[in-house]
């Protein structure tokens, strides 16, 4: 590891102002990336930027319309809490089955989101749930946030403070772990709204990271139901093609994926 300058913010504007004044600053959340790449000095950052300990990021409030995260608050945090449980019991589900119990208890939503793996979890629950990511400077529609691999619509500098998320009428989350790392092979979240609107996020198998799943969306749409998707073809296309599994494979995990989903969702 290369020599850094450590900071513990204790508020977002404290954290803003350390990362303006250093010459190459990193954010901190649960390490669960940075920290890896920085050890292995793949990553040479001049300033780390700890928000671990800034209270106003933590904590998950209820809301008229839904749930709201705060940015620092962990997947382990996430998973227990009875107010996601009751509100989306599939986001619940989802942070119960990131990595292993060591990264539950450090990772944050915040860290992951604005991370942006292809493979992450979260990602596919903000999008499939029309969630909206809230900064430091503006508030960014999931629609809006994921730019590709590991890309996001963030500004340097600009921090994820909360992400606010609607209550669904349904949710589920179902997962093709790769059993070494436990990121998703494969991963389908389903959502559908008090009105009816079912959106549906398929993370671990696009060349773009998350993206939306048409296809299955207007099954859902006619018929909320696993049957529904028997005949459903994923295309191919723009899928990856690894020594874990090719295009094909994984689009047709798309599809069994969203059908355990749907099952889980009720």
């Amino acid at each position: 590891m290369y020599e850094t300058t450590y900071h513990r913010a204790s508020s977002v504007d404290d954290a803003a102002a350390a990362f303006a004044k250093g010459k190459d600053s990193k954010f901190l959340a649960g390490g669960q990336t940075l920290l890896p790449v920085m050890k292995q000095r793949l990553a040479a950052p001049s300033d780390v930027i700890d928000l671990s300990k800034i209270k106003d990021m933590i904590g998950i409030v209820p809301t008229n319309n839904g749930i709201e995260i705060k940015g620092a608050t962990t997947h382990y945090d996430v998973a227990e809490s009875s107010d996601v449980q009751k509100a989306i019991p599939g986001l619940a589900y989802l942070a119960s089955v990131i990595g292993d119990p060591a990264v539950r208890y450090r990772g944050t939503i915040g860290g992951s989101l604005a991370n942006n793996d292809p493979a992450a979890d979260y990602p596919a629950a903000v999008l499939a749930l029309n969630a909206t990511v809230k900064t430091n400077k503006r508030t960014i529609p999931a629609d809006d946030f994921f730019k590709g691999l590991f890309a996001t619509a963030l500004e340097d500098g600009e921090i994820i403070t909360a992400v606010s998320f609607p209550v669904t009428a349904k949710s589920g989350y179902a997962k093709f772990r790769n059993p070494a790392s436990r990121f998703a092979l494969t991963a389908v979240f389903v959502a559908r709204s008090p009105s009816g609107e079912v959106r549906v996020a398929a993370a671990g198998a696009s060349q773009s990271g998350v993206m939306r799943v048409g296809a299955i969306e207007s099954a859902l749409t006619t018929n909320w139901s696993a049957s529904a998707l028997d005949n459903v073809k994923v295309s191919a296309s723009g899928m990856l093609s690894d020594i874990h599994g090719t295009a094909d494979y994984r689009a047709n995990l798309v599809r069994v994926m969203a059908q355990r989903a749907v099952i889980a969702a009720g």
